[in-house]
C-alpha cells in the first residue's frame, strides 16, 4: 500500500486543527469587514502565545464578542469587559479585551472614510495578493515596509495590538500575502486575480 505524502509549511507541525488551518485559511484571500475584523482580533490576541493556542479559543472568540458583530462590539461596556475577563474561552488580558472594543469603534471610523474595512485594508496591497518565493522558513520576514505602513497607520486610526509584526501575520493570514513555501501542496493554489480597488487610496485623508 502506497502512502501519499503531502508538502506542507513545517509549521503547521501534524495538529488536526492546525493542519486544517494551514491547508484551508491561511493565504487564502479573505474579504469582508467582520472576518478580516476578527482575524485582526485574533492576530492581537496571539501575542506572546502560539498561535495553536488561538485557534483553540475561535469559538469561544465568537461566542464572547457576539460573532465579531463590529456595532455590538464597538457598545460593549464595563461590565462587558467585566464579563470577558471572566470567559476562559478567550485570552483574559485586559489589555487585549479593552482592544478589541477600541479596534471595533476605529473600524466604524474606517468604515465611515473609507467604505469599509476590507477595501482600506486590502489598498495596502493594491487589491492584488503578494506571491513570495521562499523556499524555507528562515527566509520569511516578521515585518516588511508593508506591514509597518500598516501598523503606523492602524496606530494613527486608533488601532491597539497592531504592531508591524502583527500586521504582517495578519496580511499573511488574510491571503494579502502567500507566504507558503514553494514547495508547499499550497504554493500554487489558485488566487483570485481581480483587483479589488480600494475605497480611499489616500490613508491620509
Amino acid at each position: 500500500m502506497i502512502t501519499e505524502t503531502i508538502s506542507r509549511c513545517p509549521w503547521c507541525g501534524t495538529d488536526p486543527l492546525y493542519v486544517a488551518y494551514h491547508d484551508r485559511q491561511w493565504g487564502v484571500p479573505l474579504h469582508g469587514d467582520v472576518p478580516l475584523f476578527e482575524m485582526l482580533t485574533l492576530e492581537g490576541a496571539q501575542a506572546g502565545l502560539s498561535w495553536l493556542t488561538i485557534l483553540r479559543k475561535r469559538d469561544g472568540y465568537r461566542q464572547a464578542f457576539a460573532g465579531f458583530d463590529i456595532q455590538k462590539v464597538a457598545e460593549f461596556n464595563d461590565a462587558d469587559t467585566a464579563r470577558l475577563l471572566a470567559d476562559s474561552g478567550i485570552v483574559r488580558n485586559r489589555l487585549k479585551v479593552a482592544s478589541t472594543i477600541t479596534n471595533a469603534r476605529a473600524v466604524i471610523d474606517i468604515q465611515a472614510r473609507h467604505g469599509s474595512l476590507d477595501s482600506y485594508l486590502w489598498s495596502f496591497v493594491n487589491g492584488v495578493p503578494i506571491r513570495n518565493h521562499w523556499q524555507t522558513m528562515a527566509e520569511i520576514p516578521a515585518r516588511t515596509p508593508l506591514s509597518d505602513a500598516m501598523s503606523k497607520d492602524l496606530k494613527r486610526c486608533g488601532f491597539r495590538f497592531v504592531g508591524s509584526t502583527i500586521c504582517y501575520a495578519f496580511m499573511q493570514a488574510t491571503g494579502m500575502v502567500n507566504d507558503h513555501l514553494t514547495g508547499c501542496h499550497c504554493y500554487n493554489a489558485p488566487l483570485p486575480s481581480a483587483k479589488i480597488p480600494p475605497a480611499n487610496p489616500q490613508h491620509m485623508l
